[in-house]
């Protein structure tokens, strides 16, 4: 079938259920686990369900649905899934709740096969590859009271067309591809998400543009490899219609900079092997490009790279940090390490903590390396003990801690453009937002400065967060002291 044809019929099935649903108050709760891809993919599922006339509650025990986007990365989510699925049996004896899970784990035989035997009351399987179908799996399982399992091996096609239900009314992330094609030793990715694919840079362009006009101020591209946008359809001489000139991740920078009203632009995740000069040209010279930029590392050692099949050394990846540091101003950077991974010496690892100090990163993600069935690393015979991987993270924590304690400091006295994205979850009467190098920032202000972009001087830092104030901020106070 058509993509266009699939997407007609699924629409179908939305308008079947809401017909089902008219007059009724119908809850959902999903719970999604993993990247912000899978968040992506949540938010494609949450407009879904609000269209077949679901409200969507925070509470398990209103629910109709209960929903689970799975990430299947790291080990702990496993015993995290399958702890609450556990915990709903209960309440579908009770209420007769139907009960979907999808995402990246549900391509994984081991896992689906675990639910069948151990959770039969599960109602709806999906993979990566159908979400699109997930309409047509739940008018089945409403109607026809049969368990739905809609997985498949091969790579699906990218729809377009999907409703949506953004989280945030200023900040939206937007998939430019799905997929990778690097088969990192350590990583499942590849196996449960798929060859590249990248979608049409018209579809992409279009998408921005309306997320403009809606009144979004952020835009935060997202793919597997984001920074080989196109790369296999150029490489493998595939056919595209170029959009706007877009024909590379450099280009699709430079179009999406043009669009107004967006007033910012970041990207996750890239690999540095693909940060070519024009990249780096297009991050220096958008001035809606953050400046901050996400590089990941994994390891500092160039033997334990190899084993990981990252493709770069030590010093290459040093190289292009001191390329990006001259050509882009104002650059930050953040990254992600993994600890011991299989045969990882105590030298090696050292490796790790050089690269961190000579690179001053913003921001680390830090991973303790987790076993993934199906990846070369699992079948590896020297994996590295608990005990001695829990003390180089610690070793690792401490020295990320005392970085970001020293680079804090500069921000103090400084002027920082901030989107105000609301209201601090520990203080209701402060706002909250984040820096171009994505630190949070708390200060006083109206509530009517949410949505909005304001100059905030910092006046002092707290580890995680920044605290300033506006002058609307030192305005008010004087009038205050004047009034007193």
């Amino acid at each position: 079938m058509e993509i266009s044809e699939e997407i007609k019929e699924q629409k179908k099935y939305i308008e079947k259920i809401k017909e089902i649903n008219q007059e009724k108050d119908r809850f959902y709760h999903i719970l999604t686990m993993g990247c912000q891809l899978n968040e992506n993919d949540s938010e494609k599922l949450c407009g879904m369900l609000e269209k077949m006339g679901y409200k969507k509650t925070e509470k398990q025990s209103q629910a109709d649905i209960v929903l689970f986007n799975t990430c299947c990365v790291r080990e702990n989510a496993e015993e995290r899934l399958f702890g609450k699925v556990g915990e709903l049996k209960n309440l579908k004896e009770e209420k007769g709740i139907i009960i979907a899970i999808g995402g990246c784990m549900m391509q994984e035989k081991h896992i689906t096969d675990k639910i069948k035997q151990s959770y039969p009351f599960v109602d709806i399987l999906f993979g990566t590859h159908t979400l699109h179908k997930f309409p047509e799996n739940l008018y089945k399982a409403l109607k026809e009271k049969k368990k739905q399992e809609d997985i498949i091996d091969i790579e699906g096609e990218i729809y377009e067309g999907l409703p949506i239900k953004r989280d945030s009314k200023f900040k939206a992330s937007v998939t430019i591809m799905n997929g990778c094609n690097n088969f990192c030793s350590y990583c499942i990715v590849p196996y449960v998400r798929g060859r590249e694919r990248s979608r049409k840079p018209k579809d992409i362009i279009n998408e921005i543009k309306e997320l403009a006009k809606q009144g979004y101020k952020e835009i935060t591209l997202l793919g597997q490899n984001v920074n080989s946008y196109l790369r296999v359809e150029r490489e493998k001489n595939i056919p595209f219609e170029e959009y706007e000139e877009v024909n590379s991740f450099a280009t699709l920078l430079y179009a999406i900079n043009k669009i107004d009203g967006i007033e910012r632009i970041r990207f996750v995740s890239p690999h540095p092997k693909d940060f070519t000069d024009d990249v780096i040209q297009a991050i220096a010279k958008c001035d809606k490009v953050c400046k901050l930029v996400h590089l990941p590392l994994q390891a500092g050692n160039s033997k334990v790279l190899k084993e990981m099949n990252r493709k770069y050394t030590k010093e290459q990846y040093l190289e292009l940090v001191e390329k990006m540091k001259k050509t882009i101003p104002n650059l930050t950077l953040s990254t992600d390490i993994i600890v011991g991974f299989p045969g990882e010496t105590d030298e090696e690892f050292e490796d790790t903590l050089d690269v961190v100090k000579k690179v001053n990163y913003e921001q680390v993600y830090m991973f303790i390396y987790s076993r993934r069935v199906g990846t070369p690393g699992d079948k590896m015979e020297n994996q590295i003990p608990e005990e001695i991987k829990h003390k180089r993270f610690d070793k690792l924590k401490s020295l990320v801690e005392s970085q970001i304690a020293q680079n804090n400091k500069k921000y103090i006295g400084t002027k920082q453009k901030i989107l105000v994205e609301g209201t601090s979850k520990n203080n209701e009467n402060m706002l909250t937002g984040r820096t171009d190098s994505n630190k949070v920032v708390v200060f006083e202000g109206e509530k009517e400065l949410i949505g909005t972009m304001q100059e905030v001087e910092i006046i002092s830092e707290h580890m995680w967060y920044l605290k300033g104030e506006t002058k609307g901020t030192v305005f008010k106070c004087l009038t205050e002291i004047v009034a007193k």
